[in-house]
């Protein structure tokens, strides 16, 4: 009888493999130019191995774009300890996601690859369990915990993420990372105010 423990390490390393696998190769070449073939000869693994663990091409690339996401927002987390004030808080956890997006391939697999492939539904669904809604408490905190605002969060919370979003698009493209950095840093003063 084999050990459960040794299959679901065997699990979790395949399906590590294919991700990275993934990763690498819709970075270089992007989605549509990949095919599931060289995934799997990339990864070392077995087409069915592929099917097994994941339906197809795009779920797979799902879950490559959300342990994306999911390190983006852990890099927000980890720069925005509780001794922060709010805005001390949204300033760090905005510096935290331009530098974070600045991770070779990122800005492609989630803002341009990501809402061509999953849809801009999927993308704000993973948004919201992500990095917007991280930021989404900061601006509650920021703006009053709870207090009666004529501000619309959710709208407020998605206007600033897509500014940050095109942020991270003009960095990548060669922008001057620390003039985006300023600029963000004072429209969250302003908005606080």
């Amino acid at each position: 009888m084999q050990d459960p423990r040794s299959n679901r390490e065997r699990t979790e390393k395949t399906k590590t493999a294919l991700i990275a696998a993934a990763r690498a190769l819709f970075v270089e070449k992007g989605y549509a130019e990949t095919s599931t073939p060289e995934i799997v000869a990339a990864a070392g693994i077995t087409r069915g191995a592929l099917y097994h663990h994941f339906e197809d091409k795009r779920a797979l690339f799902r879950a490559v774009v959300r342990e994306e996401a999911l390190a983006v927002a852990a890099a927000i987390e980890q720069a925005t300890p509780d001794r922060l004030t709010p805005r001390q808080a949204l300033i760090a956890g905005s510096n935290a996601y331009l530098d974070a997006m600045r991770i070779v391939g990122r800005t492609r697999l989630l803002l341009i690859e990501g809402p061509t492939v999953l849809g801009l539904a999927d993308m704000k669904q993973l948004d919201e369990e992500t990095t917007t809604l991280t930021l989404k408490h900061g601006l509650e905190a920021a703006l009053g915990h709870g207090k009666s605002t004529d501000i619309p969060l959710d709208a407020l919370a998605d206007i600033l993420s897509a500014a940050f979003d095109r942020a991270a698009l003009a960095v990548d493209a060669g922008g001057n990372a620390d003039r985006y950095r300023a600029a963000i840093a004072h429209m969250i003063e302003r908005i606080a105010d």
